[in-house]
């Protein structure tokens, strides 16, 4: 249960979404922070964010973080908000909770938040995406969620959350992947860099590839390579063959014999090969060019 709670931050959040960039709402809100009488919330009570894009935390940044926690305390609140059902559903700050349940503590320091369903998300999406939190592959699934619910388009997405419409064309591009490769890079088995350049190969061989990545620790340079390998080989075996025309086969025929060597014979030139300088003069001999020693 919230103890010591006299006032909430309800009134001015849609003004301050409405007349500010998103980024800027939860450093605004933090900012009130000191006018705005905290609350200290039950871990118990606080359920995660539904719409926490983040689906996967390192765990020893965040072993890390509850270090910090156990020897300084939590210096900033989390920001909740009360949930429909029972207790709160955390705004900003899971990290600092899951940290908090580490050390073991009972209770945090809380500001709680009247967000609609859309600014949760909103909110959600930006605390990690701002403090590169999110995988790519996390962050493609947030911003095609975004879209969904929200019925943005990509340009009014990328006006929200202050990125490019090329950058969140491209990563959400990212979701035609095969399944199985977008959950190596979810899981950390394989990075984004690693991933990339097997999205230009066929499904098949994209996998047979990851798996070696995998087995053998190879570099994404390492990667690169034998996608470049695989597409040499395809150039080769899809440049057509040219038939030589047969009285070009039949005087290679007559040369090589009388030269004992290779030649090539096409429409412009006969190129005749040689091993060193005295087969070069051997073969000049055969032509009457010089004279036998």
């Amino acid at each position: 249960m919230a103890t010591n709670k006299k006032k909430r931050l309800g009134k001015g959040l849609d003004e301050m979404f409405n007349n500010t960039d998103i980024q800027s709402v939860i450093s605004a809100i933090e900012k009130k922070a000191p006018e705005m009488s905290q609350v200290k919330v039950s871990l118990k009570e606080i359920r995660p964010n539904p719409h926490q894009p983040r689906q996967h935390f390192n765990e020893e940044k965040l072993n890390e973080l509850a270090q910090s926690i156990k020897e300084h305390g939590i210096f900033q609140p989390v920001i909740l908000k009360e949930s429909s059902i029972q207790g709160y559903e955390i705004v900003a700050g899971e990290r600092r909770c899951r940290a908090a349940q580490i050390v073991g503590l009972e209770e945090v320091p809380a500001i709680i938040v009247d967000f609609s369903d859309q600014q949760m998300m909103e909110i959600a999406l930006l605390e990690n995406i701002q403090r590169e939190d999110l995988n790519s592959i996390e962050e493609a699934q947030a911003y095609s969620k975004m879209m969904k619910s929200l019925k943005l388009t990509q340009e009014e997405l990328a006006k929200r959350v202050g990125k490019s419409r090329a950058h969140i064309a491209n990563t959400v591009r990212l979701l035609k992947m095969p399944r199985q490769l977008q959950d190596y890079v979810l899981n950390g088995v394989l990075t984004m860099g690693h991933i990339k350049p097997l999205i230009t190969l066929e499904e098949d061989k994209a996998l047979k590839v990851a798996k070696k990545a995998i087995d053998e620790e190879l570099s994404v340079r390492e990667v690169e390579d034998i996608v470049k390998g695989f597409k040499l080989q395809d150039a080769r075996k899809s440049k057509p063959k040219v038939e030589k025309p047969r009285e070009y086969t039949y005087a290679e025929g007559l040369l090589r014999k009388k030269y004992r060597t290779k030649i090539k014979v096409d429409d412009k030139s006969i190129t005749i090969k040689y091993t060193d300088v005295n087969d070069l003069n051997r073969i000049l001999e055969l032509m009457g060019v010089i004279e036998e020693s």
